[in-house]
């Protein structure tokens, strides 16, 4: 690997993912603020809104790895100058995005009915848990909405806006959290339950500002929204949904993993869920890093081969994986040398500190197969092989990963029962698995495309000999 080539690949890259990864972590900082400020009001408001989000993120996750194949649509079409095609493609997938927020709506009114007498839960958590989600749910239009808008303007090659909006919808998180939860200003004090709320606000906003920014900008007039509207095409739609539907389940299973597995704890009582999910929301952050340098990724390697220049997507995808890996030392040292101060800034209870701590050491471990994993699945959505990332995920997650946690968490088959460490364990084997996978995918496409080239710089140097002979 040539050190100059990688620190000016480093450089391409670094420019594209900072913004998305402050982004990111804005965003997974209000999922912070939400746990920080229910966990002060009790241990029973912060396992509320865990358990809320367990059911609620791979639901909404599973839309935003749909809508993320726009990225990779918009790159590649603007790698080869195709920009009428850019606001056709983004209106198909607005379309597709508004229906799957408003059927989340639906979809709790219609069940919640049947699943609230299944629920045994304690009483005051059940009802915090359904009230969080029928607040959240009426912000999924707009948020759904301003994932397209964002997802237009990332493919662009234009990051910067991603990070605006994002800090503009932390601005409204933290006061309307204030508000719902505590019941400040004459609103009354919903717990848990009003990170609901306050989290439907941020969405609405963050979609309102994207949709502003969108119309004044001056760099995204190339592509322009608003010189042309589309009505839904079918066919356009199928092809966003092929593209999009195998990134949504893989995003689907690796989200579920870890969601599953807080609703399988809440047996072993509401400090261990806690624990679960002090840890997982601050690995949650850690992850950013090397997802945002994936998103770039994306973006890089789908423009390189729009643009036909193929040597330039292995190069991308060769520098984002060392780039990654070079973080994940990084961030794996701050995990562990600081994990208990972490945990305590979660929580004030001493068993939630010293579980989540000492899953905190676990996390440290699987975040260099993470890194591996998901930039390798960046750059295959460059190249749109998605289909091979669904059914790798899914073997590594669910049949991997989730199988290895409950042997050793809840039985007593290959050592004494674990519990959440269990899992945990299950995680490391579950992400390491898929790294080798993806990253042994990665190689076949590149290869295949290599051979493809050497063979059509063989057929021309023949068609040239013939012609010289002629």
């Amino acid at each position: 690997m040539n050190l100059a080539d990688f620190f000016t690949h480093s450089k391409s890259l670094l420019k594209l993912t900072y913004p998305i990864l402050i982004a990111q972590l804005i965003q997974n900082l209000m999922g912070f603020v939400d746990i920080v400020m229910a966990g002060r009001v009790s241990a029973t408001d912060l396992a509320a809104v865990a358990v809320a989000n367990s059911i609620w993120l791979p639901l909404i996750l599973t839309i935003y790895g749909l809508i993320m194949a726009l990225s990779a649509i918009v790159s590649q079409l603007a790698g080869g100058g195709k920009y009428t095609d850019i606001v056709e493609q983004t209106y198909q997938t607005a379309w597709i995005a508004l229906v799957l927020g408003i059927s989340l709506i639906g979809l709790y009114y219609l069940l919640t009915p049947i699943i609230a007498p299944m629920v045994t839960l304690d009483g005051n958590l059940e009802v915090l848990m359904f009230d969080y989600l029928g607040f959240i749910v009426w912000g999924a239009p707009g948020y759904c909405l301003y994932l397209v808008l964002r997802n237009y303007s990332e493919g662009l090659s234009y990051t910067k806006p991603t990070m605006i909006i994002s800090i503009i919808g932390l601005l409204v998180n933290i006061p309307a959290n204030y508000i719902f939860i505590y019941g400040k200003f004459g609103m009354p004090a919903l717990g848990g339950a009003g990170c609901g709320l306050a989290t439907a606000l941020v969405f609405w906003s963050m979609f309102i500002s994207m949709l502003i920014y969108c119309f004044y900008s001056k760099v995204l007039k190339q592509a322009n929204l608003f010189s042309a509207f589309y009505w839904p095409v079918w066919t356009e739609i199928k092809g966003i949904l092929a593209l999009g539907i195998p990134i949504a389940l893989s995003l689907l299973f690796e989200v579920s993993l870890f969601a599953i597995v807080a609703i399988i704890l809440v047996p072993f009582g509401s400090q261990v869920v806690a624990s679960h999910q002090v840890a997982l929301n601050f690995t949650g952050l850690v992850f950013m890093v090397p997802l945002s340098i994936a998103m770039a990724t994306t973006i890089k390697v789908g423009f390189a081969i729009g643009n036909k220049n193929f040597k330039q997507a292995r190069d991308y995808t060769m520098y984002s994986i060392v780039l990654g890996l070079a973080l994940a030392c990084f961030t794996a040292l701050i995990t562990v040398l600081f994990r208990t101060q972490i945990a305590a800034i979660y929580s004030t209870e001493a068993p939630v500190i010293e579980l989540a701590a000492s899953l905190m050491l676990l996390a440290a471990i699987y975040q260099f197969s993470d890194t591996i994993q998901v930039v390798s699945a960046g750059a295959l959505r460059g190249y749109k092989d998605t289909k091979s990332i669904l059914y790798i995920t899914f073997v590594s997650y669910w049949l991997v990963g989730l199988t290895v946690g409950l042997i050793l968490g809840m039985t007593d088959w290959i050592v004494p029962k674990m519990g959440p460490y269990g899992f945990w364990i299950g995680f490391i084997v579950g992400l390491t698995t898929a790294a080798i996978l993806l990253a042994w995918r990665l190689h076949v496409i590149q290869q295949r495309i290599k051979n493809a080239e050497l063979l059509r710089g063989d057929k021309k140097q023949e068609d040239d000999s013939q012609e010289a002979q002629a």
